[in-house]
């Protein structure tokens, strides 16, 4: 994890360089997009990994030619412990990102690699492919596959929809269903989100979003595997979840 770690710190201050680099030189130059997000839980496919702590979530995008990489982390404020002397700030994870986009038409495409730095646990990794339709609702389909551990699958429908409420100004509504199978004990549809999130300029790059969620289990079988592992995870069974923050973010 911390030789990861160093990677990934290395791996941002090239690329801010070479962003830099080629931006001032090229018409046809890489974008950027550096982000950081402030939420009051960090819940990921319907599974808690913090709890009554302020979650930052730092990211970093550099693009070119449908060709992308991103490097995002977590900061856990006060990391949940059983005893209450033993919580404490904890940087724990950091999750590198290679992919390719690309359309045909309507048709968008996509696919990619996956890293999870993870603190205290065993690191993983997943390929993942999506494709997604320009049309109402922008319906879109991911497919990840784990390629360690459990080799399990995920696969998750989404739509969304954008309303501009003023200029530059959007209220983004969202929704996705999923099914999981561990390829172990477990397989079942698993997790729904719904979102609504609103685009705010505050600057020629940078703008601010507030943002909702809700995640919830899709299933019986979901909710009680949900329950067990959350459990777990934050000594508290529960398996569905209102959490949301604020989202800070530079493009160029």
């Amino acid at each position: 994890m911390k030789i990861f770690r160093t990677a990934t710190l290395l791996a941002f201050t090239m690329l801010i360089a070479v962003s830099s680099f080629d931006s001032a030189r090229a018409e046809d130059k890489p974008e950027a997009d550096l982000t950081t997000g402030f939420y009051s839980q960090y819940i990921w496919r319907g599974f808690a990994f913090s709890r009554d702590s302020l979650v930052i979530q730092p990211s970093m995008t550099v693009s070119y030619k449908g060709f992308g990489v991103n490097l995002w982390g977590n900061l856990d404020t006060e990391q949940y412990a059983a005893d209450e002397a033993d919580k404490t700030s904890n940087f724990n994870e950091t999750d590198l990102t290679l992919s390719y986009d690309g359309s045909a038409g309507k048709i968008g495409y996509g696919g990619g690699y996956i890293y999870y730095g993870l603190e205290g646990v065993k690191d993983s990794q997943e390929l993942y492919a999506t494709v997604s339709v320009d049309t109402l609702l922008s319906p879109s389909l991911t497919v990840y596959k784990e390629i360690t551990g459990l080799q399990g699958w995920y696969a998750k429908l989404g739509i969304g929809h954008s309303l501009e409420l003023a200029k530059d100004i959007s209220l983004d509504l969202g929704a996705s269903v999923s099914y999981f199978d561990d390829q172990a004990d477990y397989n079942a549809l698993h997790d729904g989100v719904l979102s609504a999130s609103l685009t705010l300029p505050v600057a020629e790059y940078i703008t601010v979003s507030p943002q909702l969620y809700y995640s919830f289990p899709l299933s019986s079988k979901a909710k009680d595997y949900l329950k067990d592992a959350n459990s777990g995870l934050i000594d508290k069974a529960k398996a569905d979840y209102v959490y949301g923050g604020l989202a800070v973010s530079m493009a160029f």
